[in-house]
């Protein structure tokens, strides 16, 4: 018998189907991932497909490298706009990455299937990071009908009881195929959009599908989501169809590479799309296949005990039986983590809720940083990045670490400027604690290391700027400078260069300074930019770097705003004024600090001068007229008892309440020590606030709150002292008892200053 043409083409095509072998797993799910190298044991298929960019493959086989450990994560950015970009992430029990290997060890071609990295990229927006891999192909609503169906109110707990919880190697993939393709039939179709985008990867997978067939005559596995399982098992339809959904796609230049990736960017809570709630759960399950639960609580009592936190043999004893017992009661084949869990809860933590965090953050989630070998494609700034952390001993952690670094020493002072620069360019390993941005430039710097996945896009972004660190950050911080508009943007690239040791961006950006403080006349910006100024000048004579050229800057800013502060006080409103008294404390602490050197002392004379001329200005506000008392009081120019007489002038009779509230503020905001140290300063405020009637106390009852709320308790425990005693009935706080009996303190004062003499070291 002759067969048709049609009937040739049909037995081609049957027979293709019939070598094509569609394993539908969950992405990162243990047991999609015993179940795929099982199967795969099973068919030897000639070809493997797997699910993921189809440009990827010259990066492919660096997943047999022995130094490249999951998790990890495929990165694909655009080279002109690294921000444009996405992530593919492999975990050791991810269902891909084991394929990946199979074939790996296997010899047997393995490719990507989905959409190109260039098409997925090609209509993403510039901005922020687009995690184009982070797809959820089991959608929740179908999974919800099949857990319903099989008696389950919780379709995660269904996954986990039909597929990642078995170990009886049992293939599931057929009956997965079957129960998605009846669930693709009855769920309602995405948007457009979505469903456009779909019906191409679809397409395209298809077409992978075929390449295959052609290029080999043995099986062919296929691994991919569950949900795309049945639009690639069996017959394929025309291939015409799947070309003409294909054809015009926008693309764009991609480039592609393995960076490291951690168990918690894995976990659902992340914002991860496909993500997992208990990554190092599944790691346990799939890397321990015997004894899982008893050796999984014999973890959980480690990392309690970790925490100083008494967990016997018994108490495991305990757990695994009443996690077993759980289970049973469940008709679950093992127990889970759920069950897991309330054992742990329930026997090792007694119930404690914090003890329980403690096992979520350290086990279930349990951090995780991958590895990539060194023959792996990068940037040339990150291997400089990388090679200079080895160099100054700084480990690259995805777990909170704390560096204090002593700037005295050589290998400190290194990795400060290490650290500084790549600040500079954006790459935010290390973050400066809030006490030493604020700091007064001592040998201390306090820093928190914590490495994350995705400052792989923060370098890469980064690497338009140069191919090292040190080239990068000045080649950044001298165009920030120039394009800077705000003259503190350019004082802080100031600051920032000194801190990374970059002298080629000092000069640029100290004639950026120049140019920015010459054209702009407020005054508050002038105020806002000299804290970094000095602070820079400060930190330059600690580093034993240069730093004459910030002081004389520094020196002329202060002279622009002791000229110009006259008119900038004049006629303001109550939140301008407020913002006026924020911008004179900066700049006077500034001054303050400036001073410590012997040039700054000229610079803070003349600030002293400007205060002392506004303080005895009737037309001030209250708010920056008592600050201004208060100031010229803490730094020794005015007595207490002038400072006295002038806040009870302030609060004496004729003066709006409003008015007596905002001086009141401004001169006692920022520490109570004045008050407990100064008796009749105390007796004037109390004695106003007591003479108040209903009306005016309620007025002026917020802006005393907001003073006293800044104290610290000690402080208002002291203040409260003198309070109860400022009608002379008994001793009270120092200061203000009864007389001091200087015959009996004279030999505790001779012995006291014997003691200081003694210990008294020459600081130089």
């Amino acid at each position: 018998m002759t067969l048709t043409a049609p009937e040739t083409r049909t037995g081609r095509a049957q027979a293709a189907a019939g070598r094509v072998t569609v394993l539908g797993i969950r992405h990162h799910g243990p047991g999609s991932a015993r179940s795929v190298v099982a199967e795969l044991d099973r068919l030897q298929p000639s070809a493997v497909l797997i699910e993921g960019p189809a440009d990827a493959g010259p990066v492919l086989p660096l997943a047999a490298e022995p130094g490249l450990e999951p998790p990890v994560a495929l990165l694909a950015y655009a080279p002109d706009a690294p921000r444009v970009s996405a992530f593919w992430p492999f975990a050791v029990f991810s269902p891909e990455w084991q394929a990946l290997t199979w074939a790996a060890r296997h010899r047997v071609p393995a490719r990507f299937c989905d959409l190109p990295a260039a098409v997925m990229l090609a209509g993403a927006d510039r901005g922020q990071p687009d995690q184009a891999g982070a797809d959820g192909d089991l959608r929740e609503d179908p999974l919800a009908r099949l857990a319903a169906a099989a008696g389950y109110d919780d379709p995660e707990r269904w996954w986990d009881d039909l597929v990642e919880s078995r170990l009886d190697g049992q293939s599931p993939f057929a009956a997965l195929t079957e129960a998605m393709a009846e669930l693709r039939a009855a769920t309602p179709g995405p948007p457009p959009d979505e469903h456009w985008q779909e019906q191409r990867r679809e397409a395209h997978m298809r077409q992978a599908v075929r390449a295959a067939l052609r290029e080999t005559d043995g099986p062919v596995a296929v691994v991919c989501g569950a949900w795309h399982a049945p639009a690639l098992a069996g017959k394929l339809p025309p291939a015409a169809g799947d070309a003409a959904l294909l054809r015009g796609m926008r693309r764009r230049r991609v480039s592609l590479a393995w960076v490291p990736w951690t168990h918690s960017r894995l976990a659902t809570a992340s914002g991860y799309g496909a993500g997992i709630t208990s990554p190092g759960w599944y790691h346990h399950l799939f890397t321990t296949p015997e004894q899982t639960v008893t050796r999984w609580l014999v973890k959980v009592a480690g990392v309690l005990r970790d925490h100083d936190l008494p967990v016997s043999s018994a108490h495991v004893i305990e757990a695994v039986r009443l996690a077993e017992a759980l289970a049973a009661l469940r008709g679950r084949p093992l127990p889970g983590l759920a069950e897991v869990s309330e054992a742990t809860k329930a026997v090792l933590c007694e119930g404690d809720e914090v003890a329980t965090l403690f096992v979520t953050r350290d086990l279930v989630v349990g951090e995780v940083l991958g590895q990539v070998p060194e023959s792996a494609p990068v940037v040339p700034l990150e291997a400089d990045l990388r090679a200079q952390a080895r160099t100054f001993r700084l480990k690259i952690s995805p777990r909170e670490q704390s560096l204090v670094l002593d700037l005295r020493k050589d290998l400190d002072r290194s990795r400060s400027v290490l650290l500084h620069r790549l600040a500079a360019l954006g790459v935010g390993w290390a973050v400066a604690t809030a006490d030493q941005v604020r700091g007064t430039g001592t040998f201390r710097e306090t820093w928190t290391l914590c490495w994350k996945p995705e400052l792989a896009v923060a370098i890469i972004d980064a690497a338009l700027w140069g191919t090292t660190v040190s080239g990068a950050a000045t080649a950044r911080l001298i165009d920030t400078a120039r394009s800077a508009g705000a003259l503190s943007t350019v004082t802080a690239v100031v600051e920032r260069a000194l801190l990374a040791d970059l002298a080629d961006a000092l000069g640029p950006a100290l004639r950026a300074l120049d140019e920015a403080a010459a054209a702009d006349a407020d005054i508050t910006h002038l105020m806002a930019a000299l804290p970094a100024l000095v602070r820079a000048a400060r930190y330059g004579d600690v580093r034993g770097t240069g730093s004459s050229e910030l002081a004389a800057v520094a020196d002329a800013l202060a002279a622009r705003i002791c000229a110009g502060l006259p008119a900038a006080v004049t006629s303001l409103a109550d939140d301008a004024a407020a913002r006026m008294r924020d911008a004179v404390d900066r700049a006077h602490q500034a001054l303050d600090l400036h001073a410590q050197h012997e040039r700054g002392r000229a610079a803070r004379d003349r600030w002293i001068a400007a205060l002392t001329a506004l303080a005895d200005r009737r037309d001030l506000h209250g708010l920056l007229a008592g600050r201004m008392v208060r100031l010229l009081t803490d730094a020794g120019v005015l007595a207490r008892a002038e400072a006295a007489r002038r806040f009870g002038a302030q609060l004496s009779v004729g003066v709006p309440a409003a008015a007596k509230a905002a001086w009141a503020e401004g001169f006692l905001a920022g520490g109570g020590l004045l008050l407990v140290h100064d008796r009749d300063l105390l007796a004037i405020l109390d004695g106003w606030v007591a003479g108040l009637d209903g009306p005016e106390f309620m007025d002026v009852l917020p802006l005393l709150r907001r003073t006293f709320g800044g104290y610290t308790p000690a402080e208002r425990a002291n203040i409260a002292g003198v309070v109860r005693h400022l009608d002379g009935g008994g001793p009270g706080p120092a200061g203000t008892g009864e007389p001091v009996d200087a015959a009996r303190a004279a030999p505790v004062l001779a012995t006291v200053a014997a003691i200081l003499r003694a210990g008294r070291v020459d600081r130089g």
